[in-house]
């Protein structure tokens, strides 16, 4: 497939070159080609693309939303909120709030009765959002090693045929998928990121993700 990264931070470059070793084609969004991390990518992933937002999101077939919370409205905006009509889009955004963590707690501009991809939804009603790549950090986004197995991607979304999608690209990457319904899921699993980011900010541990064990 033909995926379209909006954003070109280390979560949006990351994923992208995950992308391009599956061998899809990707294309890295940006508002600024020429910054040096989006030149560096670049030339380190010689099959990937770069571009604004608008020309990524013409570009991708499959969208993935990687920018900071706080401007991922905006973004979708820049990029043309037609341009993600009937397209699948990996929300891997998080609304972590312009405030330092209380002893390791990330604080969030939403509530837990709603959550940062209900609102991305709304604004683009016809996208097919799916959350996913939230609650875990880029080193282990792609082809994770644990001892114990295969961490658990916690997904959700409005559209049965867009999840499917977005579990075979989970599994390709090496992580077992557990679906936990409609957009309403993302309050619940938005948060995550905040649990996820606590043992690093208090103890410097940044390398573990969630397993959800079943009988």
């Amino acid at each position: 497939m033909k995926i379209g990264i909006i954003g070109s931070g280390i979560v949006g470059r990351v994923l992208a070159t995950a992308f391009i070793n599956e061998g899809h084609e990707a294309m890295l969004g940006t508002r600024n080609t020429s910054k040096a991390e989006v030149i560096k990518w670049q030339k380190e992933n010689p099959l990937g693309k770069t571009g604004n937002f608008a020309e990524t999101a013409k570009f991708g077939e499959l969208l993935v939303l990687a920018t900071a919370g706080s401007a991922a409205e905006e973004a979708i905006k820049l990029a043309g909120i037609d341009q993600f009509s009937n397209k699948v889009v990996i929300d891997a955004t998080n609304p972590i709030a312009a405030a330092p963590p209380v002893n390791g707690v990330l604080k969030f501009f939403t509530s837990l009765d709603d959550s940062l991809m209900e609102r991305l939804q709304r604004l683009a009603g016809k996208a097919k959002f799916v959350k996913a790549f939230n609650s875990v950090g880029n080193g282990a986004m792609y082809k994770p090693s644990y001892k114990e197995g295969k961490p658990t991607m916690f997904i959700c979304g409005n559209d049965d045929g867009a999840k499917k999608t977005v579990t075979d690209i989970l599994n390709a990457f090496g992580w077992e998928t557990e679906d936990m319904g409609k957009v309403e899921a993302a309050r619940a699993i938005e948060p995550l990121c905040m649990l996820w980011c606590i043992p690093g900010f208090i103890r410097n541990q940044w390398t573990h993700a969630f397993k959800l064990l079943k009988v």
